[in-house]
């Protein structure tokens, strides 16, 4: 029987069904839910049936395994036609043309240009910006919250959106002025309030953006990652306008959003904990320490979509069947007790084993950007909590709202008030 948006409810064989929320009212209850449902864990996704992956050492056989395809036709609900263009997490799946959506040699040839751009030398020389950046929109904090009725000022708005924009935007050699529009679609897109039918306009939106963008870098190339897409390598085949215009509206989706996600989980788990807070500001635990605990415990993707199987695959006492798709549930794994011990649900900096976590993905996609995001949250952390070192937050914690985006572990906002 089919759903409303054409998608297929079908009786899940062999144990319960997790149905995943989409507006995401209770985060830490469904994680729960999942990782008690086993290493492979029956969900369901707006009236679509799939696996989904809930431990680390899972994760990490299969995100390797080359039966586990990105290409959307080896799908069977795809292939049958009862998932179709009205689903309304297609966009998230099938977003044209990308490094995110392809596998083997062709991955390696659309991601090459990629990693070459975000080199640890790359990211070393573009320190510098990144801390302007950052000044500034501390600034802004400051300015705002001297206007503002009591105070408060937003931290995600004022602070943690813009910055990944601003750096990705820079690396890109995406005008200033073009931010704020990308950054509304972007949110609009990922937002399960957004009608389904706009959500595909906004894609079309950024396809025209993109497709522009890359034109005039191919007119008038300069030393910017948009123009290292286009310029073919001597031998090399070139990437196609489609294919630049897909890596681009993938990576800034991807990398923006995993930015804002880490820097906000971060304060409010150390905001939340004053005795840890204390240690790290004390130069007693570094705040890469502070980074890694924040991404194995609040990852900053929720559940990622998807992949599927070419053939069937054992997993321990389960199959999945050929065309069967499957979600990689990072915020689970990153609470798999048999990988981070019986505490795992508890944010720690001062664990006394190394924080060996996978948020970032493992094997052929793993996130180019991880190295980026880290550097980004690692220049800002200790920034903000020294302009502002009694920053607390505005609101109990427990009056945050999760914003209602299944594959993202957003905040609607986070009012903060600067000086106590």
């Amino acid at each position: 029987m089919k759903c409303p948006h054409t998608a297929v409810r079908e009786a899940a064989p062999g144990g319960a069904t997790v149905v995943i929320d989409p507006l995401v009212q209770d985060l830490d209850g469904e994680t729960a839910r999942l990782r008690d449902a086993g290493p492979l864990a029956r969900i369901e996704l707006l009236g679509v049936p799939a696996w989904t992956v809930t431990r680390h050492a899972v994760a990490r056989q299969l995100l390797v395994d080359p039966r586990l395809v990105k290409d959307i036709d080896a799908w069977g609900l795809w292939q049958r036609g009862d998932v179709t263009r009205e689903w309304p997490l297609i966009g998230m799946i099938d977003a044209g043309r990308s490094m995110f959506t392809v596998d083997g040699a062709e991955h390696r040839r659309l991601r090459n240009k990629t990693s070459q751009a975000l080199t640890p030398r790359r990211l070393e020389e573009i320190r510098p910006e990144i801390e302007r950046f950052i000044e500034g929109l501390l600034d802004s904090l400051s300015e705002q919250a001297g206007t503002n009725e009591g105070g408060v000022v937003d931290l995600k708005s004022v602070f943690a959106q813009p910055l990944p924009m601003l750096v990705v935007g820079m690396l890109m050699g995406v005008d200033e002025a073009e931010h704020p529009m990308l950054l509304k679609r972007y949110k609009a897109f990922f937002s399960m309030l957004t009608p389904h039918e706009e959500r595909l306009a906004l894609l079309a939106e950024l396809d025209v953006f993109y497709a522009a963008l890359v034109r005039e870098k191919t007119a008038r190339p300069t030393d910017d990652l948009t123009s290292a897409l286009i310029l073919a390598e001597e031998g090399g085949e070139p990437l196609t306008e489609d294919e630049v215009v897909g890596n681009l509206k993938a990576m800034v989706a991807a990398g923006h959003e995993t930015t804002i996600g880490l820097i906000l989980n971060a304060v409010r788990a150390l905001l939340a904990r004053p005795d840890q807070l204390s240690k790290v500001l004390d130069g007693e635990i570094p705040w890469e320490t502070v980074i890694e605990e924040t991404l194995r415990w609040d990852t900053p993707t929720t559940h990622l979509l998807m992949r599927f199987a070419t053939e069937d695959i054992q997993v321990g006492d389960d199959v999945i069947a050929k065309g069967e798709g499957v979600v990689i549930s990072y915020r689970v794994i990153g609470r798999d007790t048999e990988q981070h011990g019986p505490d795992a649900d508890e944010f720690d900096v001062t664990r006394p084993t190394p924080i060996r976590h996978m948020t970032f993905g493992h094997g052929p996609h793993i996130c180019p950007g991880a190295a980026l995001s880290r550097v980004e949250a690692g220049i800002a952390l200790p920034a903000l909590f020294k302009r502002f070192p009694k920053l607390r937050l505005a609101i109990a914690d427990e009056e945050i709202r999760k914003l209602p985006v299944m594959t993202q572990n957003d905040m609607e906002a986070f009012p903060v008030l600067l000086h106590g």
